[in-house]
């Protein structure tokens, strides 16, 4: 008879099974979603997943037989590898792709000042509170450790922002801002957790400033610089060709080897792919005898964003079956939440204080972007590489719950937040 168990566990064709899954998982969350409760899509998903997977931890206490298919998946899937390292450069560049860079380019200076100092500060005082806050309930966390919860955390995520907003009433600005800020600010959240990683490894007595400057100038300009390059040769391919198929095939080719160059020439691969889908989305590749090949690209990479958000979105609630003792965690996890809240309005508040002209946010739009900076799939694939230590499970939990909150939560109540903000004042 044949052995389902055994054979993803033991035959060559595993990876298949695990994908074939994987796939059908998401399709039967997404139709139950779509046909019953109708929620948008994302937190439908994410929200089915996550019950499907506590439903399953509890049945599995009960007859791990019936349960075992789910369970395997779930201990199967390699969440932060599949996710850094295979889906991050696919969504990233789906998402720069399709950004408007006309409204970019005029929303520039706020984009890049929230997604640079912003993460910086939030980074900070979500550690200090962490840290310091953590004590008054028996929560023990070393400050070091702190500031690398704060890094993994701080981020808005892509996948998140980029799915939640679609169906909001946010102002074009203010939708451009946030949507900008997600794009960029992972590369700069991924440098400061490297360095921060590496300061829990040696000691902060032991860190070179002058060989982290160089790190962080040469993963954050030598990976916008390599985008821009392969972003201008692939351009350069496509427009010399009519074949669409051969046009999509490039596309593909461009981001898998930008993220091969990237990870062995130690560049940032978030950053190179949103630079070279920026370059590519704000030059049109149609000629005279493809008028349409732009907008099929377009809509071929917006095809693809769609279906691996399902499959993130899918992922991150199985993670429940993993992250089994997340209930013993539920008051650092509500800790967690309470202070990213409060991290990420006075990361946007203090430079809206300083640069209040130039930024152009005023007090109304602080809260909507505060509320609107989702966390996701990016987080919790961070949190998972973490190596053993004493404070992975409790940065792992909080991470989680702060991500469910985020989409959960923060998503289906966006809107209530945008209408109360401006409920005095017109859009």
């Amino acid at each position: 008879m044949y052995n389902a168990e055994a054979a993803i566990i033991d035959n060559p064709m595993d990876l298949f099974l695990i994908i074939a899954l994987l796939v059908i998982v998401s399709a039967i969350y997404s139709y139950i979603n779509a046909r019953f409760i109708r929620l948008p899509g994302t937190i439908g998903i994410i929200t089915i997943a996550v019950i499907v997977s506590v439903i399953t931890l509890i049945v599995d206490k009960a007859d791990p037989y019936v349960a075992r298919y789910l369970t395997l998946l779930a201990k199967n899937i390699d969440f932060s590898k599949v996710v850094l390292d295979i889906m991050l450069a696919f969504l990233l560049f789906a998402g720069a792709l399709n950004v408007d860079t006309k409204k970019l380019r005029r929303e520039m200076f706020p984009v890049m000042v929230l997604s640079t100092i912003g993460v910086i500060i939030s980074t900070a005082v979500f550690g200090l509170m962490f840290h310091y806050v953590g004590l008054l309930f028996n929560i023990h966390v070393n400050l070091i450790y702190c500031f690398l919860f704060g890094a993994l955390i701080s981020p808005t995520d892509p996948v998140a922002v980029g799915a939640v907003i679609k169906g909001s009433k946010l102002p074009t600005h203010l939708e451009t801002i946030i949507t900008g800020e997600s794009l960029f600010n992972d590369g700069v959240g991924l440098v400061l957790f490297i360095t921060l990683l590496e300061i829990t490894r040696t000691g902060a007595d032991n860190i070179d400033i002058g060989k982290t400057a160089l790190l962080f100038v040469r993963e954050v300009f030598g990976g916008i610089a390599l985008g821009v390059l392969m972003g201008f040769l692939a351009f350069r391919l496509m427009r010399s060709i009519t074949d669409f198929q051969t046009i999509v095939l490039v596309s593909l080719a461009l981001v898998m080897s930008i993220s091969i160059i990237c990870i062995y020439a130690g560049l940032s691969v978030p950053l190179a792919v949103v630079a070279a889908g920026l370059f590519m989305g704000n030059r049109s590749i149609n000629s005279n005898s493809k008028q349409h090949t732009h907008e099929a690209l377009e809509n071929f990479w917006k095809l693809i964003d769609e279906m691996l958000n399902t499959v993130l979105f899918v992922m991150l609630g199985l993670q429940v079956i993993n992250l089994s003792f997340i209930t013993g965690y539920l008051e650092t996890g509500a800790l967690a939440i309470i202070l990213m809240l409060i991290a990420r309005w006075i990361s946007i508040t203090i430079p809206s204080t300083f640069l209040r002209r130039t930024l152009q946010i005023n007090y109304s739009n602080v809260n909507i972007l505060t509320w609107a900076g989702l966390r996701g799939g990016i987080s919790i694939a961070l949190a998972l590489s973490l190596p053993h230590s004493a404070y992975r499970e409790i940065i792992l939990a909080g991470s989680y719950f702060v991500v469910i909150f985020s989409i959960v939560v923060q998503g289906l109540t966006l809107n209530k937040v945008i209408n109360f903000s401006f409920r005095d004042k017109e859009v």
